[in-house]
């Protein structure tokens, strides 16, 4: 059985994935980030319960009505893509939320600075910790 957490243990561990994380409601409206002081892609604590449309650029948001639609119409259940921004490799990945019954929750967006992670080579295996 899967114990239960409380919000602090949430909150933590929330802060603490190495991944950038923001969820849109099934309204499109921003609910949720993660990592405020550092993130890649800021957004002003204004943006909190308003629509995504303001969290991006005027010359993406058709590609961001499209995510939105496919996800709602169950046509898609993730998209990704990456870019170079400042000499880094920025991995972006969105994910349709469902609940049990099959019922659309919203987008969780999943922003990644994977510029180190290129690099890995080889084997690093625990016992040489």
């Amino acid at each position: 059985m899967i114990e239960k957490l409380n919000k602090e243990q949430i909150e933590g561990i929330l802060e603490a994935i190495p991944v950038e994380i923001s969820f849109v409601d099934e309204n499109d409206l921003v609910r949720f980030w993660n990592k405020h002081e550092t993130r890649i892609f800021k957004r002003p604590i204004s943006v909190s319960g308003k629509s995504v449309r303001n969290c991006h650029p005027k010359h993406s948001l058709h590609k961001v009505n499209q995510i939105l639609a496919d996800f709602k119409s169950g046509k898609r259940d993730s998209v990704e893509f990456w870019i170079d921004l400042n000499g880094r490799k920025i991995y972006i990945r969105y994910f349709a939320v469902w609940d049990e019954a099959g019922r659309y929750l919203g987008t969780l967006e999943a922003t990644q600075d994977i510029t180190e992670i290129k690099r890995i080579e080889g084997e690093k295996r625990l016992l040489e910790y």
